[in-house]
């Protein structure tokens, strides 16, 4: 039984450690995200003592989720901030601040990026 215990604790580890890689894996993204993330009000600061979350426009929102965690929630947070500030009108994508005025507008070039922005939006 000993010689069968060292192998099955490996295996049992290995396992674990890529089903959290699984969970930790933001969703995948549309060339367009890069686009709208510019107007993106948050972003990930990378510190010694690890990764948080920030805001551009609000000097005291700092959050610190664990490592697991700091992907979904950053995507959470476009999610809703997308709820207000993106508009689809004739294949174009309007970005609006907080206003309600348009800022830019970006032009949805393919069927990968509409579906993208349905999907991940929620647009």
């Amino acid at each position: 039984m000993r010689k069968y215990l060292f192998p099955a604790l490996a295996i049992a580890l290995t396992f674990m450690a890529i089903t959290a890689f699984q969970q930790a894996r933001p969703a995948p993204k549309a060339p367009i995200y890069k686009e709208v993330k510019k107007y993106s009000p948050y972003y990930i600061d990378k510190r010694f003592g690890g990764l948080q979350l920030m805001s551009k426009t609000d000097e005291d929102f700092k959050e610190k989720p664990t490592n697991m965690e700091v992907f979904h929630r950053l995507e959470f947070l476009e999610k809703e901030w997308a709820k207000t500030h993106l508009k689809v009108e004739n294949s174009q994508l309007l970005v609006l601040d907080d206003n309600k005025t348009e800022i830019t507008t970006i032009t949805i070039s393919n069927n990968e990026d509409e579906k993208f922005i349905h999907s991940f939006y929620g647009i």
